[in-house]
């Protein structure tokens, strides 16, 4: 299924320059999907030569012609939705209801930033001297690599595409080994845009012959990665060298609050499905869920009744609600915070073991109560189907209690008291805060963390600025 793609470099797929090949594994059927190209040091050295010249290119540009490119791209992707949705799926196993939303999201990336292309605006400023003034100008910082995780294969290429694009960078794309077919198919799609060869390219391949290179090119400007922590402060590191740019989209445990004026159906009936989409996947899911003690006792019945209705399966199948984790690593990881959390003293309400599945990577949806702050499940993001559920008294215990982890991603509350609400939001250490929603991912408005949970933004006007340099002038007429 790979070999209508290959490496993109310099306008054009092609394999491996030494034919180097490796299989992509299906995390639901555990069989190769096919043969996906291994780039060489080579390769990647050809693709940061093409992107200098696409660079060249594209940054010459008007901004109302990388407007019109970005739409053209944008129209190609929502053509081939079906593709890209199916993609995901058999890539990730995810339901094909959440791999279609998520190849939305990714369109409606390059629709924005194709409008905030045009809106990159420079300013005046009076300057001291007479007849004189300051003009600031914001110019592309250069070409531009993207390190992308395998979670949201689509989402996570066109948050740092796009806005590169608009900014008028060129890019490497750099997408997880184990869903390279997604960022193919969108990387196919950036062709209808008519782009410079060498705009953008893409490799895949291990780390010594991908990572390595673009990390000591000095000709790449920025990097932006959204993975691990561990992995985030590494690049930092590697990125000093050369002085470049980061912008870095890192791990989450988020904290749910149910204050006891909240609406708990309300609350139920979204937090179920967020938790459990992707198989729990996902950075900014909640992990630890902190239920008043008023309502407790309901929400856990509640939960553990709309989590037994979840259908387990390909999420090619219409009617499956969780797929797999995305391989054996991560199923044997929950399997041991799970068991951790148990032996610490949680109490398993539902779930808790693999399902009698012939093959793939699944993991019963588990809810875990009892579960006490010092428990790693509490501690430490889960990153897969298991909910960590435990009480609270008051509101400063919660808020001192939910503050109390070196991620500060996402955080959530329910409450029907405004002021109740602006107290959170207000103490919460985390980038974005949702009252009464878990919709934070949207193209017009920033997306990102703080803390060990990383720096910069992706979405919304904030994100271009991270693919732009500032220069200053000062023109003075006699």
């Amino acid at each position: 299924m790979y070999q209508h793609f290959g490496l993109f470099i310099g306008g054009a797929w092609q394999p491996a320059s030494d034919g180097k090949a490796e299989p992509v594994f299906s995390p639901v059927s555990e069989r190769p999907l096919g043969q996906a190209p291994v780039a060489s040091v080579a390769d990647t050295e050809a693709a940061i030569a093409a992107a200098v010249v696409g660079f060249t290119a594209w940054k010459a540009k008007s901004a109302f012609d990388r407007a019109d490119a970005l739409h053209a791209i944008a129209d190609e992707m929502k053509r081939r939705t079906d593709e890209g949705a199916r993609m995901i799926s058999l890539e990730t196993g995810k339901p094909i209801a959440q791999s279609g939303r998520e190849w939305g999201l990714a369109v409606d990336q390059f629709r924005w930033f194709a409008e905030e292309a045009r809106r990159i605006y420079g300013r005046i400023i009076e300057s001291r001297a007479p007849s004189g003034r300051f003009e600031v100008h914001y110019e592309p910082v250069g070409i531009a690599a993207a390190f992308t995780a395998w979670n949201f294969p689509a989402a996570l290429v066109a948050r740092k595409v796009a806005p590169a694009l608009a900014a008028g960078c060129s890019v490497i794309v750099r997408p997880s080994s184990q869903t390279p077919g997604v960022a193919m198919v969108m990387v196919d799609c950036c062709r209808a845009g008519n782009l410079p060869p060498g705009t953008v390219n893409l490799v895949t391949g291990p780390t010594a012959a991908t990572y390595a290179p673009i990390m000591a090119a000095k000709a790449v400007r920025k990097v932006s990665l959204t993975g691990s922590t561990r992995v985030g402060q590494q690049m930092i590191r590697d990125a000093a060298a050369t002085l470049k740019k980061v912008s870095m989209e890192l791990g989450g445990n988020a904290p749910l609050i149910v204050y006891d004026d909240a609406d708990l159906e309300a609350a139920l009936n979204v937090a179920v499905p967020t938790k459990f989409a992707n198989a729990g996947q996902v950075c900014v899911t909640p992990d630890r869920f902190y239920i008043h003690d008023s309502l407790h006792d309901a929400f856990v019945s509640g939960f553990v009744a709309r989590t037994r209705a979840i259908k387990l399966g390909d999420g090619l199948d219409p009617s499956v609600g969780m797929g797999p984790l995305i391989n054996a690593g991560r199923l044997a990881e929950v399997e041991n915070i799970v068991e951790g959390a148990v032996k610490a003293g949680a109490k398993l309400a539902f779930g808790g073991g693999r399902p009698s599945f012939n093959a793939g990577h699944f993991h019963e949806p588990t809810v875990l109560t009892d579960c006490t702050d010092d428990m790693a499940v509490m501690a430490e993001e889960n990153f897969g189907p298991v909910a960590a559920i435990t009480r609270f008294a008051t509101d400063d215990e919660v808020l001192t209690r939910a503050n109390a982890s070196d991620m500060g991603l996402s955080a959530y509350a329910f409450t029907q008291s405004p002021k109740r609400a602006r107290r959170t939001v207000a103490e919460l250490k985390a980038g974005m805060v949702g009252i009464n929603s878990f919709a934070l991912a949207a193209s017009e408005a920033p997306f990102g963390g703080t803390n060990h949970s990383g720096m910069g933004r992706e979405g919304g006007i904030e994100a271009i600025r991270d693919y732009l340099d500032v220069k200053l002038s000062q023109m003075v007429w006699s």
